[in-house]
């Protein structure tokens, strides 16, 4: 930051315009302000930093209305203008505070309020350009440009009048670490320390994963091990190994000898087992060979007693074999006889049902030869089936009679549904004409009623939306009439803020006297002495 001249007008004791060319004091190197108590030294400084900030450091951040000048005239405005290069731009700064100002009609003063503007120097116009009049904007951009630096730090570090560097040396480690930090931008420094840590805090992590895993690991082996771990007594804590060694180096000797021992324990079991095996083996075979002889003697056994029970049944055997050839030498000829048991008894049936037969002929026939029986018989069967014929012909008649009678009236229906059909098929065209009518109809009606249905709905939208609008309009008056009482109760509050300020302001001169103690500094001058408080 470079300041290249400054205006106050109507600031602290300077009642008229006064210019301090700093680029002028600054072709020498270094420069001093020089002067009386109350000369206006550190109002100079305290016009830099109402500049850049809106206000005064140290004891006299008071009211705005206490920056006016009470020697300057009613009719000149108090103000401040500082040019200045800040970051590599050339920048101008124009302050005024709030203030009393004479009325442009009639007497009395009216209150205007404070306004500030911020412009830039453009070098290739020559011209300079309005950047912000607004008080947060450029309060931001200054901010910006300064680093951060808030008004208390910039008093600490840049301006140190009446006596605060004692202040900041007073201050604490933590907010002077804060303000060195940020003017010296330790930030590099900062983020290396957060590095360091974050390093210490995933090494830490990771010994403590590496701990639990060698812990289970431990747990393991002794579950493993059984008693062979026990004998060898409890293993050593990591924590318990001498600091500069490896904790993992005890454990890894006790897991050693667990194995060695479970190791040794493994081959005398597996030699026990092959024994054991072994001698397995040679009982199961010889289970296996008592077995097999027991089954054998079995079978003889039973062998044997079928042997005894065959021999005590042969006589019966032989008796029974000797029945059964002369079954089968008499079941050779027993179908003959039984063929001529049969034709003798058809014989005496037949003769039988012939002399039945020659009883029930007339006595002409009773004697005839069989030839002109059969003769008789056949031409008698000739005329039954000539009078079936004419029975069958005789039923058949009436019949054909009646199902002729039934086509008839059949036929007559046919005629009267035929004439019927041919009068609806003439009154057809009208009839289709009717209903291709009607149709048409319909379909203008249901296209009548599809767009009535959208005009409908479009209505109900926009009724819903009157409705809408009608409940908005009450709540945006009754929002508008609430912010009005608001803003009325606002503005009552400030004024009478401002009343109670301005009373205050009117007796700070015997709360100030009142505070002042000899020998020590005044809070608005500095001075020690005190001639008429």
């Amino acid at each position: 930051m470079r300041l290249h001249r400054l205006t106050l007008t109507a600031f602290g004791p300077f009642g008229t315009t006064q210019h301090v060319d700093f680029d002028r004091l600054s072709a020498a190197g270094l420069f001093l302000f020089h002067g009386a108590t109350g000369a206006g030294k550190s109002s100079i400084l305290d016009a830099v930093c109402f500049a850049l900030y809106g206000s005064v450091p140290g004891a006299r951040q008071q009211a705005a209305l206490a920056l006016r000048s009470d020697h300057a005239a009613a009719g000149t405005a108090t103000e401040v203008v500082l040019d200045l290069t800040l970051g590599g731009r050339r920048l101008e700064i124009t302050r005024a505070p709030e203030q009393d100002r004479p009325k442009r009609r009639g007497t009395g003063t009216t209150r205007e309020r404070a306004r500030a503007l911020l412009r830039e120097h453009d070098p290739a116009t020559g011209a300079w350009r309005a950047l912000s009049r607004s008080h947060q904007e450029i309060g931001e951009e200054l901010a910006g440009l300064l680093g951060g630096m808030s008004r208390d730090q910039f008093c600490q570090v840049v301006l140190l009048p009446q006596g605060e560097f004692a202040r900041f040396l007073r201050a604490g480690a933590e907010d002077r670490a804060k303000l060195l930090g940020r003017l010296f931008d330790t930030r590099r420094f900062a983020a290396a320390e957060a590095h360091l840590a974050e390093q210490r805090t995933a090494a830490a992590q990771r010994v403590r994963a590496a701990d639990e895993r060698l812990l289970a690991l431990t747990n393991r082996v002794l579950q493993a091990a059984g008693p062979d771990a026990a004998e060898l007594g409890p293993p050593p804590e990591p924590q318990d190994a001498p600091a500069g060694t490896d904790p993992a180096r005890p454990l890894l000797g006790w897991a050693a000898q667990v194995r060695c021992t479970s190791r040794e324990r493994h081959a005398i079991a597996a030699i026990a087992l092959e024994h054991a095996e072994a001698a397995h083996a040679e009982a199961e075979r010889r289970h296996a060979e008592a077995a097999e002889r027991a089954r054998l003697q079995r079978e003889h056994a039973a062998v044997r007693e079928r042997a005894a029970a065959l021999a005590a049944a042969e006589p019966a055997h032989t008796a029974d074999v000797a029945r059964l050839d002369r079954a089968q030498a008499a079941d050779a000829v027993a179908p003959a006889l039984a063929l001529r048991a049969t034709a003798d008894a058809e014989h005496r049936a037949a003769v039988l049902a012939e002399r039945e037969a020659r009883a029930a002929l007339p006595p002409e026939l009773a004697d005839s030869p069989a030839a002109v029986l059969a003769d008789r018989e056949r031409a008698a069967r000739e005329a039954l089936g000539a009078l079936a014929a004419a029975r069958t012909a005789e039923a058949r008649a009436g019949a054909i009679d009646a199902e002729f009678a039934a086509l008839a009236a059949e036929a007559a229906a046919n005629e009267e549904s035929l004439a019927d059909a041919e009068r609806r098929l003439a009154r057809w065209p009208a009839e289709a004409e009717r209903v291709r009518r009607e149709l048409e109809l319909a379909l203008a009606a249901a296209a009548t009623a599809e767009a009535t249905a959208h005009r409908l709905a479009l209505a109900g939208a926009r009724l819903a939306a009157a409705h809408r609008r009608d409940r908005l309009a009450a709540d945006l008056a009754a929002a508008g009439a609430a912010l009005l009482a608001a803003r009325e109760a606002a503005a009552d509050a400030y004024a009478h803020w401002l009343d109670l300020k301005e009373r205050r302001l009117r007796d700070i001169a015997a709360e100030l006297a009142a505070a002042l103690r000899p020998g020590q500094p005044c809070p608005v001058c500095g001075a020690e002495d005190h001639p008429r408080p």
